[in-house]
């Protein structure tokens, strides 16, 4: 699908997925399946070595998920997206990506218990800590 064509609305319900040649099916199949066949053990070798694209485990990569990871790239100009399992998932990657041991966050205090927890508790153990403030006041913070 080339997105130059279509609007955000089409992008939305399209973007990222081809009909199914064999029934004529618009809808995403759900393919539920944790593990794939290979062709060869040489197919099994290229595709561990990603040498060339296509499905190994459901955890790494899944067919549906493709269509979900195309589709929000699409929806966002983007190159690519990553569909991950929760929200608290999505906060760890993101943060995981940009820092490393002895970086600092800023944070509000008043977060969504899970990610306070992941910012004060887990990250720490990383080397990476949180200063946080209050949002009313944020020149009052712990730092």
């Amino acid at each position: 699908m080339n997105k130059k064509k279509y609007r955000f609305d089409t992008l939305q319900v399209h973007a990222g997925q081809k009909p199914d040649p064999a029934t004529g099916s618009r809808s995403v199949p759900i393919y539920q399946t944790t593990s794939y066949v290979f062709n060869s053990t040489e197919h099994a070798a290229n595709l561990f070595s990603l040498k060339e694209p296509g499905n190994i485990y459901t955890r790494i990569m899944n067919p549906t998920t493709d269509v979900f990871e195309q589709r929000m790239a699409a929806l966002e100009d983007g190159v690519g997206a990553l569909a991950v399992s929760s929200g608290s998932a999505a906060v760890t990657y993101a943060i995981l990506n940009i820092m490393e041991n002895g970086d600092k966050i800023v944070s509000s205090r008043t977060l969504y218990g899970g990610t306070y927890n992941l910012f004060s508790a887990t990250l720490p153990k990383l080397g990476i800590n949180t200063v946080f403030v209050d949002p009313d006041d944020p020149e009052n913070s712990n730092a």
